[in-house]
């Protein structure tokens, strides 16, 4: 492990901390970046990568068992587990790998795996390193990298409770999968794990899933979720769990309709994730975290601690991998390039990856009427898309806010087929700053999905 003094020190191979520090590297700053565990950040390892690989294998289970009314005739499905999880696995292992490759060629960058922690002002002490050295590094630059973990109720402590990563592990299909949470997580591993041929059961505190989503969107998951066999428990408190027999697992809830008693083979954790500060000892550089352990930072990503910038889901905020790297792009932009980038006014686009997605972006209705904007609201459901009706994915709907004045597009919400590739054409407009009129005479080619936005601001319901 090599000690001494860098121009900058990177901790942790995320989405953000890899591309700066090949960028630093090139640019002829000799960089440190520090990793703990895996080059690639959650992303590759935990996240995007592998459970969308896994969703894929649902949904050609789910294409499957749908053969008849294609017109097909096909034999009984059968889930192969540990086939699905070497599938993952290989794939993760692929985009590591050409990852790590990527830092290892880069110029002046040294890469590290041990845990970092602060020793002092841009004082960086190593330790576990993969050779059993300790080593301390000082730097000119410090970037936090180091993103965060999945959250486990205090309340299940001891138990044999999964969470995001865990559950991806399974070598066979769980017999009653138990969810808690009904965010982004809960509700991917819901319907995929139903898609599997486990029974499934989300528990959701709020009185609705998705909480940040209009209630009209939310209710439209619900559905679906429901249609495909998914039990959905809206305002359900868990009060207690316990384990049983084979290693099975009990969830007291309270719901509106009285105390129900959920006797599940496995429970997964799905509601929240917690920042990975606590071993960093941020306060020995001074830099400071908010209530919730999040590193403060302000709109160039600078901490508290001149020197020190924080990067991706650590510092709060959406916890998506492209913020993360546009994260980047303004350190890039500001330290290396002269510009003076900033966080503030970027679109926030993100895609749920149910079947059929939840594409959204910009405004939703409940945010632009809360803010007092006169507002406009398109919407038409997805049997009115041709494209949709032809392949036999018509579940869902569009839904797009205007300004009425201006006629300037606010945002969106497409949950239907490929909802995440219609919202990234609306969020193009957005970007390029079409009004609504536009879309809804352009001439798109027929029959796409591109061409419901003809219809759909010609739908005006307020």
């Amino acid at each position: 492990m090599k000690t001494g003094h860098y121009d900058a020190i990177v901790i942790g191979a995320g989405q953000a901390g890899v591309p700066l520090s090949v960028s630093l590297g090139q640019a002829g700053r000799r960089t440190a970046l520090v990793e703990r565990a895996f080059v690639g950040g959650t992303c590759i390892n935990y996240g995007c990568t592998p459970t969308k690989t896994m969703v894929a294998s649902g949904r050609v289970a789910y294409l499957a068992g749908r053969a008849r009314g294609y017109g097909l005739r096909v034999g009984s499905v059968e889930v192969d587990m540990r086939a699905v999880r070497q599938r993952k696995r290989e794939v993760v292992e692929s985009f590591r790998e050409s990852t790590r490759r990527r830092v290892e060629s880069a110029p002046n960058v040294d890469l590290m795996f041990a845990q970092a922690a602060f020793s002092g002002e841009r004082t960086i002490r190593l330790d576990g390193g993969r050779e059993g050295a300790s080593a301390e590094l000082s730097a000119d630059l410090v970037f936090i990298n180091s993103g965060c973990s999945p959250a486990r109720p205090a309340f299940l402590e001891g138990l044999p409770v999964l969470d995001s990563t865990s559950v991806m592990e399974l070598e066979e299909v769980p017999g009653h999968l138990i969810v808690l949470g009904g965010g982004y997580v809960g509700l991917e591993f819901a319907q995929l794990f139903r898609r599997l041929g486990s029974q499934v059961t989300v528990v959701q505190r709020g009185p609705q899933l998705l909480a940040q989503e209009d209630p009209d969107v939310a209710e439209a998951v619900a559905a679906i979720l429901s249609q495909d066999g998914v039990e959905v428990l809206l305002q359900a408190s868990a009060l207690g769990a316990a384990q049983g027999k084979e290693g099975s697992i009990t969830l007291d809830v309270r719901t509106p309709e009285g105390a129900r008693a959920l006797a599940g083979t496995h429970l997964l954790a799905a509601a929240g994730r917690t920042p990975n500060t606590a071993d960093l000892s941020l306060e020995s550089a001074g830099v400071e975290i908010d209530k919730r352990g999040y590193i403060k930072v302000d709109n160039r990503l600078q901490t508290s601690a001149p020197g020190v910038y924080a990067l991706g889901d650590i510092k709060g905020g959406p916890a998506f991998t492209h913020i993360s790297y546009d994260d980047f792009r303004i350190i890039r932009t500001n330290l290396l390039e002269g510009g003076s980038a900033t966080t503030d006014g970027r679109l926030v686009p993100y895609t749920v990856f149910i079947d059929p997605q939840l594409g959204r972006v910009g405004m939703s209705e409940t945010q632009a009427r809360a803010e007092g904007r006169q507002v406009r609201v398109a919407k038409q459901p997805m049997t009115s898309v041709a494209r949709a009706v032809e392949v036999d994915e018509s579940r869902g709907l569009m839904k797009a806010v205007v300004d009425a004045e201006s006629s300037e597009i606010l945002g969106c919400a497409i949950l239907g087929i490929e909802g995440g590739e219609l919202m990234a054409l609306l969020e193009v407009a957005m970007l390029g700053g079409l009004r609504y009129p536009v879309l809804r005479d352009a001439i798109f080619a027929h029959p796409t999905l591109a061409e419901s936005l003809n219809n759909l601001f010609g739908s005006f319901v307020g």
